[in-house]
């Protein structure tokens, strides 16, 4: 599988006329590899080009190399540093004009790239392994059920813990003891909101105590033979207040709005555009403040980007997120998050949990 990725990004790099691709350590090494090193301050790349392949890699990390990488290999220790590794890379490599490097490269690490390659034409390395990478294979598919249903788990275990007087990060404890009981093998987020802090979309899991009357957000996402979940669900503590409910139906109608314009040939801004029209049509359009969805796989946010912006067309084999919000500062807020596949027949839910209101008394 991994010799005809290569194959596949050989091809696509001279479609875009690309004569070399350095990629560091990362997710697309793991989609090249199915290996990668530690992403740290000793450079790392996978040189790539239409008829060579050559791994630079520090000393201390080559012998656990070899064992997954079956290129030429160049290395080099902490006392000499890269700077003699990577001139004989380009003296092997030779010349290239248009270089594809990692998006997730360091800065130093490009530097270095740039110093050797002087004449060379800097462009992201996205061009060629993003759109080969948005299109997932069976097998990923399955990964991707293996990691959402530790994701259903670990809601399952932050309910089970969620009751007024714990703390943010009570409950987050036992999101990532769900996570790793149910087979995760790395948590990648446990955000837990309550309250006021619900209406941060990105809020930092704290010390507040939960309370009766109020909202808690779940936002959780683990990481299974390398691949990703993501989920949000809601909980509330006590009886549900009319406008927490208002909220609730709103979010929960534009997610099956989005769900519902998802298949093939469909350009990917309606996904979001279906969302954002039936939030603005309860009242909260301004109250929605980030895109519907991110494509997902081995990172937990990658192409496509599902915003109104987005032309690309949806193709069978897409993953990615559908997770509307209304977010009321100094009140609440609300998301409903659905990981999807897009199948023929359109979008399958990859969460077998309900979105519905979790009440907790």
């Amino acid at each position: 599988m991994h010799r005809q990725r290569v194959e596949n990004t050989r091809a696509a790099m001279a479609h875009h006329g690309i004569d070399m691709l350095a990629v560091p350590p990362g997710e697309d090494l793991r989609y090249l590899a199915n290996f990668s090193t530690l992403a740290d301050e000793r450079p790392s790349y996978l040189f790539l080009t239409a008829d060579a392949a050559l791994f630079l890699v520090p000393e201390l990390n080559a012998q656990q190399s070899r064992a997954h990488i079956q290129d030429p290999m160049l290395t080099y220790t902490d006392a000499e540093g890269p700077g003699k590794a990577l001139a004989a890379a380009r003296a092997r490599l030779g010349s290239a004009h248009r270089i594809g490097a990692g998006d997730t490269m360091r800065a130093d690490a490009l530097l270095l790239l740039q110093h050797q390659w002087r004449d060379g034409e800097f462009v992201p390395a996205s061009i060629v392994l993003a759109p080969l990478r948005m299109r997932k294979s069976s097998e990923e598919i399955e990964a991707l059920r293996r990691a959402a249903a530790t994701a259903d788990a670990a809601v399952q275990a932050a309910w089970r813990a969620c009751r007024p007087g714990v703390t943010e990060a009570d409950i987050a404890g036992a999101v990532d003891a769900g996570f790793r009981a149910a087979g995760a093998t790395e948590v990648k987020s446990a955000i837990v909101g309550s309250g006021p802090n619900s209406a941060f979309p990105h809020h930092h899991t704290g010390t507040r105590r939960t309370q009766a009357g109020e909202p808690v957000l779940y936002d959780l996402g683990s990481r299974v033979d390398g691949y990703c979940s993501d989920i949000t669900r809601m909980a509330f503590l006590g009886e549900p207040s009319a406008r927490y409910q208002q909220v609730h139906r709103a979010v929960e109608a534009a997610v099956q709005k989005a769900l519902a314009v998802i298949r093939p040939g469909v350009p990917i801004k309606d996904v979001d555009l279906a969302a954002r029209r039936t939030i603005e049509e309860a009242g909260f359009g301004p109250n929605f403040v980030h895109r519907t969805g991110h494509g997902i796989g081995l990172s937990e946010h990658e192409p496509p980007s599902v915003t109104h912006a987005n032309d690309l067309p949806i193709e069978e084999g897409m993953a990615f997120s559908v997770e509307p919000g209304i977010y009321l500062p100094g009140e609440f807020g609300v998301r409903l998050e659905e990981i999807v596949v897009v199948t023929a027949r359109g979008a399958d839910v990859l969460s077998r949990l309900p979105r519905d209101l979790k009440v907790i008394s």
